[in-house]
C-alpha cells in the first residue's frame, strides 16, 4: 500500500484540484478507486462543511459553480451516495480516469497501480447542440 496522488483535469490537462490518498492498495479496480476518492472528498467536505462542495459529482439539490458545486445551506453528504452516482457518471462517460497516460474503460477493470504516483480524473463537458 502507497499514498497516490489523484486530481481533477480539464480536457486540456490543466490540472485542478488534486488530494493524497494513503494507504492505497497497489491493485485495485477502477470501481474500488473511484469510491475510496470519493469517500474521502466527502470525509474532508463533512469535516468542514463549507458552502460549496468541491467533489467529483454534484450532490442532489446543488448548483454548478466556477469551484464546485454550491449547496443551498452547508450539510452533510452521504459518500456512499456521491460514490454510486460517480461509478454511474464513470458508465455514462462523465469523466475519463487516466493512471499514468492510459485511459481507463471499465469499472471493474483492475488497475496495477505499482509505480503510478498520480491518477487523473478528466470531467467531461456535455456539448451543447442547436
Amino acid at each position: 500500500m502507497a499514498a497516490l496522488t489523484v486530481y481533477d483535469a480539464t480536457l486540456t490537462g490543466k490540472r485542478l484540484d488534486s488530494m493524497v490518498l494513503p494507504d492505497v492498495p497497489t491493485r485495485i479496480t477502477a470501481r474500488e478507486l473511484i469510491r475510496l476518492r470519493v469517500r474521502e472528498e466527502v470525509a474532508r467536505h463533512n469535516a468542514a462543511l463549507p458552502p460549496v462542495f468541491q467533489g467529483l459529482v454534484r450532490p442532489t439539490e446543488a448548483e454548478i459553480v466556477r469551484n464546485g458545486y454550491r449547496l443551498r445551506e452547508p450539510r452533510r453528504l452521504d459518500w456512499e451516495r456521491q460514490a454510486d452516482a460517480a461509478c454511474a457518471a464513470f458508465l455514462r462517460n462523465g469523466f475519463v480516469l487516466l493512471v499514468g497516460e492510459r485511459q481507463v474503460a471499465e469499472l471493474d477493470e483492475v488497475l496495477d497501480l505499482d509505480g503510478a504516483a498520480e491518477v487523473a480524473f478528466v470531467k467531461l463537458v456535455a456539448l451543447v447542440g442547436g
